[in-house]
C-alpha cells in the first residue's frame, strides 16, 4: 500500500509567495495547506496536527516566535522556521523556543524542499546512535531515548525535541569527538556549509540544562577544529 503524502502547512501572510511555495512543493509530492493570519495559527496547527509547519516570522496577529512558543510542548511535528537573512537574533529565539530549523528569506525553492525532506526523513528515521541504545546513564545524568526524556540527579530536564536529539547523540557517542559534519548528516540529513550556527546553539541551551559550566564546561567539550566531545568521566563527580 502506498504511503500516503506528507502533509505540510505553510504559516505566510504573503499570499503570492504561500501559493507559489505550495504549488512547487504538491509538485514535489507533498499535501500543503496554508494559513495567512498569525492569530489563527496556533489553534490550526494543534487542530490539524499537520506533519511539518513552515512557519514565517513576520505575521499579522501574532508572530511566529510567540506561535512556537504556543505550540511548542503540544505539536511534536518538526516546525521550519522562515527568516530574515541578516537576523541572527531571530534565528537563535527560534531554535531557543523549539523550531527544528530555518531557513531565510528570500526562499530558494529546492532547499526548502531539501530542508524539509531531511526534517521528515529524520522524524522517521531509526535512531542514529550506535548498537541500538535506548537508555544512557552516566552518574546523575540519565538519557532514556524511548521515552525522549532525561533526568539529572532525577529531576526532569526540559529539553525542546531538537536539543533532545542532539543530547541523545553525543552521550550515546560519548568519548568520541562528532564533527560538526556528522552532527548535521545525523540530525538534519544535509552537509556541513561552515556558516550554520544552529549546532553551537543548541549546545550552549543544552550545558546548563544538564548541569554543565557554560564558561568553562566539562561534560560537552569543544574541541577546535575538530568538534563537540561528550566526556563520561566529568560525570564521576557530582554535577552542580
Amino acid at each position: 500500500m502506498e504511503q500516503e503524502a506528507w502533509q505540510v502547512l505553510i504559516v505566510e501572510d504573503d499570499q503570492r509567495l504561500a501559493e507559489l511555495t505550495r504549488d512547487y512543493l504538491e509538485a514535489n509530492g507533498l499535501r500543503v495547506s496554508i494559513e495567512g493570519n498569525g492569530a489563527l495559527a496556533a489553534a490550526r496547527i494543534l487542530k490539524d496536527k499537520p506533519d511539518l509547519v513552515i512557519l514565517d516570522l513576520m505575521l499579522p496577529g501574532e508572530d511566529g516566535l510567540s506561535i512556537c512558543r504556543k505550540v511548542r510542548d503540544k505539536y511534536d511535528g518538526p516546525i521550519l522556521m522562515l527568516t530574515a537573512r541578516t537576523d541572527d537574533t531571530d534565528q537563535i529565539l527560534g531554535l531557543d523556543l523549539g523550531a527544528d530549523d530555518y531557513v531565510c528569506k528570500p526562499v530558494r525553492p529546492r532547499l526548502l524542499l531539501a530542508r524539509i525532506q531531511a526534517l521528515l526523513r529524520r522524524s522517521e528515521a531509526p535512531d542514529p546512535a550506535p548498537e541500538k541504545l535506548r537508555r544512557v546513564q552516566f552518574g546523575p545524568l540519565v538519557v532514556d531515548n524511548a521515552l525522549r526524556e532525561a533526568w539529572l540527579q532525577d529531576n526532569g530536564i526540559e529539553l525542546t525535541s531538537a536539543e533532545f536529539d542532539l543530547l541523545w547523540l553525543l552521550v550515546a557517542n560519548a568519548g568520541r569527538i562528532l564533527s560538526r559534519e556528522e552532527i548535521f548528516t545525523a540530525l538534519r540529513g544535509i552537509g556541513y556549509d561552515g556558516q550554520d550556527r544552529s549546532i553551537d546553539v543548541r549546545i550552549s541551551r543544552i550545558r546548563p540544562k544538564i548541569g554543565d559550566d557554560p564558561d568553562h564546561p566539562r561534560l560537552i567539550k569543544t574541541i577546535r577544529s575538530k568538534g563537540y566531545l561528550f566526556v563520561p568521566e566529568a560525570c564521576v563527580d557530582p554535577v552542580p
